[in-house]
């Protein structure tokens, strides 16, 4: 089963203080957003109506926000958009079951010029919420990934809307049968085209450290602490190309995919070609983490 994302009968956003149906919706075309990918975005997940770790959702957007110099004033706030959301899942139905949020700011809609607008432009907010169905049965068995160069800009600890990268790498991973894109710079695996990876070198746990070259991952960061809790030794240290045919283990985390066991990498099998031992110890525990309502 794939995860989907639905939309809604009713289907109403948020765009700029109003709450419409997204038909009626409407941006301009000089929004600096479609024009040059200014702006930046996060992507919740909401289980029965309780959104999963949106402090930190809240935190990562703020940072994003300081990195691109976008200011919100007002009640424009991640905090307020975190409650807008909470009123979009209940107008749309979705208090059961699990949906997405996705909150985007851009820098708001001018003239085109590559610097700034003036003060009295106002950033462009847009906000909406879908059903959402997990790759249940793909996390069990196990998915497959293809290992690509990361040709992304240096600050890739923003999560900014310039994903064209991201989509060629995907749009790649997806022409090959395979679920994901393993990054790879300078040598080493960096992340997914919207993951974080880890793996499992003569057994110890290793991903990427958090550096300009990766975005933090909130699942990421959950899982982070689990593992502490578990007493289970993460090694922020990168995986090295050389490296990748000794992982026993491999897999990735996100929003969306939750704990990914990784069985095959370039139509080769990781370890025994079956998710491993510590991968179910972690989707287990992510699992539970995930039915609290963990924030």
């Amino acid at each position: 089963m794939s995860a989907t994302a639905d939309r809604d009968p009713k289907d109403i956003v948020y765009v700029n203080g109003s709450f419409l149906p997204r038909a009626q919706a409407r941006v301009s075309v000089e929004d600096r957003g479609f024009v040059f990918g200014d702006g930046v975005y996060e992507v919740l997940r909401a289980i029965n109506g309780k959104l999963f770790a949106a402090r930190f959702h809240n935190q990562r957007l703020e940072r994003s926000l300081d990195g691109v110099r976008i200011a919100l004033e007002g009640d424009h706030s991640p905090a307020r958009f975190v409650e807008i959301g909470r009123q979009l899942l209940k107008e749309n139905n979705l208090l059961k079951g699990q949906a997405t949020l996705y909150m985007q700011v851009t820098r708001g809609a001018t003239i085109r010029a590559h610097n700034f607008p003036p003060p009295d432009v106002a950033p462009t907010v847009y906000i909406s919420v879908a059903r959402f169905t997990p790759y249940t049965d793909l996390a069990e068995s196990g998915a497959s990934a293809i290992t690509q160069p990361d040709l992304r800009w240096a600050r890739c600890d923003l999560k900014t809307l310039n994903l064209l990268p991201n989509v060629l790498a995907s749009q790649t991973a997806k022409e090959r049968g395979a679920f994901e894109a393993m990054l790879i710079r300078d040598g080493v695996v960096t992340e997914g085209t919207k993951t974080n990876f880890f793996g499992v070198v003569n057994g110890s746990l290793r991903t990427h450290p958090c550096d300009s070259h990766i975005l933090p991952g909130i699942t990421r960061s959950v899982l982070r602490d689990l593992a502490r809790d578990l007493k289970i030794e993460l090694d922020e240290t990168p995986i090295k190309v050389s490296e990748i045919p000794k992982l026993s283990e491999l897999f990735l985390t996100g929003t969306t995919t939750d704990v990914m066991p990784i069985v095959k990498l370039d139509d080769k099998p990781v370890g025994k070609g079956r998710p491993g031992e510590l991968t179910r110890k972690l989707q287990r525990v992510l699992a539970e983490s995930l039915a609290s309502g963990g924030d």
